[in-house]
């Protein structure tokens, strides 16, 4: 991993590069045969061999790889990573020093110079989540720097490297004494029970604190709530804590039921009292179109590409219809939260989905706010496509 391979790239995306777009991709390397051996060291260099920056090669579904520094002696070594953590860990302190918050993200890829990274924290226990072999041939000088900037309970990580990012299944456990799970972390006082080492996902995505903060402090206060895709009821757990007269939570995978229970329970709320129901999304817009049932306020946060046994969704081709069929069954001044992760579009493009499918089903509406990444997911401006994250919420006449 010493030996450092220039690479050019091609004239026009080399002022980019200068500016700090971060990414190596098919359409910028002149010859992408030479990115064979995942962790390679490249420098990128123009048309007169002239250094631009440096990266690694880590074959992802976004590109080949990412850049780590724009100085050509810098060593890519312990050193340089324990700087990028330490800086990291800096730029998060008032998270630190926040009793009422225990989980958030430390490190956030390219927003905090290493693509193809991501640092989560959960009440003194770090997961790591690794996207390509590339970055996870570092593992053991990145750990070191882990190790070297602070103290922890213990270490997890999650390899997003098989087939098409997929996780690949092990035990994730690194360093440390291993956790009892579930561990409660909190979230704006909220809690929430999370499990480090129980496949791909612990429980909680930590870029929607804000927006459950919101529909906890402004949004659900009386309100008959419905969550769709509602994963382990995290939304619903906001609501109910806010005062919703009830919440029904859908999703399609069987482990949601008790997952859901459990966040109820470690917030004292009566699951009882909650409707949680195993179901495919879509089945369910028919049989409450049907059974005329409606709601006040509908949380909308599906995956960006989703497959059941009678559906594919993906949310660039069929969020538009999604909501049409969320506006079927929302009250007349219902507030739809719609929400989604995918980054093949912007914002602006997102509102134009809400917008068609608004005027599609004659249903004048007025956006109350919106949401991207919160502030511990760092971004950078030359990456927009970093700032994946798109709420808007929506009130409808």
């Amino acid at each position: 991993m010493s030996k450092e391979i220039k690479v050019k790239v091609k004239a026009n995306t080399v002022q980019g590069y200068k500016r700090g777009y971060p990414l190596m991709t098919k359409e910028s390397i002149v010859h992408e045969r030479v990115l064979q051996e995942e962790g390679t060291i490249i420098q990128l260099v123009d048309e007169k061999n002239q250094f631009i920056a440096k990266g690694y090669v880590g074959k992802q579904n976004k590109g080949y790889g990412w850049v780590l520094s724009h100085q050509s002696s810098e060593k890519i070594d312990v050193s340089f990573f324990e700087r990028k953590i330490k800086a990291s860990f800096e730029k998060r302190k008032t998270f630190f020093h926040d009793a009422n918050t225990t989980a958030f993200r430390v490190f956030n890829g390219e927003g905090d110079g290493i693509g193809g990274l991501t640092i989560d924290y959960f009440d003194e226990y770090y997961v790591i989540n690794w996207y390509s072999e590339g970055i996870y041939s570092f593992k053991e000088l990145i750990i070191q720097s882990l190790q070297n900037s602070t103290t922890f309970k213990a270490i997890y990580e999650k390899k997003r490297f098989a087939k098409k990012g997929q996780y690949i299944e092990e035990d994730d456990f690194v360093t440390g004494a291993r956790g009892e799970f579930p561990i409660i972390v909190k979230e704006n006082g909220m809690n929430f029970a999370v499990d480090l080492n129980d496949g791909a996902m612990v429980g909680i995505f930590l870029d929607q604190r804000n927006v459950r903060r919101r529909i906890r402090d402004v949004y659900a206060k009386g309100k008959n709530v419905l969550n769709m895709f509602s994963y382990t009821g995290a939304f619903s757990v906001a609501a109910a804590l806010g005062g919703a007269m009830k919440t029904t939570s859908v999703d399609v995978a069987n482990r949601s039921l008790a997952k859901t229970i459990e966040q109820f329970r470690v917030n004292g709320i009566d699951a009882e009292a909650q409707d949680i129901i195993v179901e495919d999304v879509f089945h369910y817009f028919k049989y409450a179109a049907r059974k005329n049932k409606t709601f006040d306020l509908v949380i909308l946060d599906p995956p960006s590409f989703a497959r059941t046994k009678k559906h594919t969704f993906s949310a660039a081709k069929d969020y538009t219809n999604l909501l049409k069929d969320t506006l079927a069954i929302t009250e007349k001044n219902g507030v739809i939260v719609a929400s989604t992760n995918c980054s093949t579009f912007d914002m602006k493009k997102f509102k134009r989905f809400i917008d068609q499918a608004c005027k599609e089903t004659g249903r004048p509406y007025k956006i109350l706010e919106e949401h991207s990444l919160p502030e511990d997911f760092r971004t950078i401006p030359s990456f927009k496509e970093g700032n994946y994250l798109k709420v808007v919420f929506i009130q409808v006449k």
